[in-house]
């Protein structure tokens, strides 16, 4: 659901362009799933040429807004008519000026952003010196997460009042309005266009990596794990497309609905996945204590109480999701019927695995 997510932006995206605007958004959706999926097939060089570019474009326009906001404050140079600092968070209501609850009940809005962060262990099974690549991947993703994303968000607050930023609009945009940078919403719109491709390019190629992992370990059929001349999962990818045509259905059908319907989705698919591998390392923890597995060198901190931490955290954000009505609702009311979805689909690809080994 998280690629649904991506496709509809892309869609969204293109249509804030009145060029474009006469174009159905079901055409974008399209289009879009025909070239990342094109592209996937293709081989890994030009997963990673398409991704380097799409990341190029993102993190430049970050790093631009890191470097021109600090300029700015440490300078003291007034915006909009604002003098730039502290003041204007304590001026303002202080870090909770709704109070503590609203901050915590938008955690659930904010697990989506974080999507992906777990492709750093599927990208594992492609690296030639994993115990050495790995823990140096895993920490750096740690400090940009801090970097990108906390320190722009306390930089936003220090250089203008919470106040100035609206729903709909991107803070950055505001900011550099703020300013008087011309064509900026046509700079930053195509900022968070690649953003979208990228993570709908990363999360084809992951999607389709993890299912043909699936049916070498017996859980999914076994034709899914055959590899084309191009040495990738092609079974796996062109799957993985066909489940994205829903969303080219879907911004047919509810073309005003649908991000809200499939973020929601998606979020509870993202949630789902991190318990999960806890869960996993927590197994995986246990076989080692036995015997059965060796030890590794780059282990989670506090484990395994950070695993129970963690999944107390997983479940708080699904009590937040139930109250954001309606798609959160509703999408929490639904979760029983795909868990049923899931369990029918293991029993009988379990089944026919024993049918094919009796026969």
């Amino acid at each position: 659901m998280a690629g649904i997510v991506d496709i509809t932006a892309v869609a969204l995206y293109m249509r804030y362009w009145e060029l474009f605007s006469v174009v159905p958004q079901w055409m974008f959706a399209l289009g879009v799933v025909g070239v990342v999926v094109g592209t996937n097939l293709i081989g890994v060089k030009w997963f990673g040429e398409m991704e380097f570019w799409f990341s190029i474009v993102k993190v430049a326009a970050l790093v631009l807004f890191l470097v021109v906001g600090s300029a700015l404050l440490g300078i003291g140079h007034p915006i909009a008519g604002h003098a730039t600092g502290l003041h204007l968070i304590s001026d303002n209501g202080g870090v909770f000026p709704h109070g503590l609850l609203p901050a915590i009940v938008i955690i659930q809005g904010v697990v989506f952003a974080y999507a992906g962060i777990e492709l750093v262990g599927t990208a594992a099974g492609e690296a030639q010196d994993v115990s050495n690549v790995l823990p140096r991947a895993i920490n750096s993703v740690m400090w940009r997460v801090a970097l990108f994303y906390v320190g722009s968000v306390l930089l936003l607050v220090l250089l203008l009042p919470w106040t100035a930023y609206r729903a709909g609009t991107s803070p950055f945009v505001t900011f550099f309005h703020a300013l008087g940078v011309p064509g900026i919403g046509t700079a930053m719109n195509v900022v968070v266009l690649t953003a979208a491709l990228s993570s709908l390019n990363s999360g084809l190629y992951s999607t389709g990596r993890i299912l043909r992992s699936l049916a070498m370990g017996g859980s999914a059929p076994d034709r899914v794990a055959r590899m084309n001349t191009r040495n990738v999962p092609s079974q796996g990818i062109l799957i993985t497309g066909f489940i994205y045509l829903i969303g080219v259905g879907l911004n047919y059908l509810l073309p005003s609905q649908v991000f809200e319907i499939v973020l929601n989705i998606a979020s509870l698919g993202i949630i789902s996945t991190w318990a999960f591998i806890l869960l996993c390392h927590l197994a995986f923890r246990r076989a080692v204590r036995r015997g059965e597995l060796s030890p590794v060198g780059f282990r989670m901190p506090l484990a395994p109480v950070s695993n129970w931490v963690t999944l107390a955290f997983l479940a708080g954000v699904l009590v937040l999701m139930a109250f954001d009505y309606p798609n959160g609702t509703f999408t929490i009311a639904a979760t029983p019927l795909l868990a049923a979805a899931l369990a029918a689909g293991w029993f009988l690809l379990k089944r026919s695995a024993l049918f094919r080994l009796r026969a």
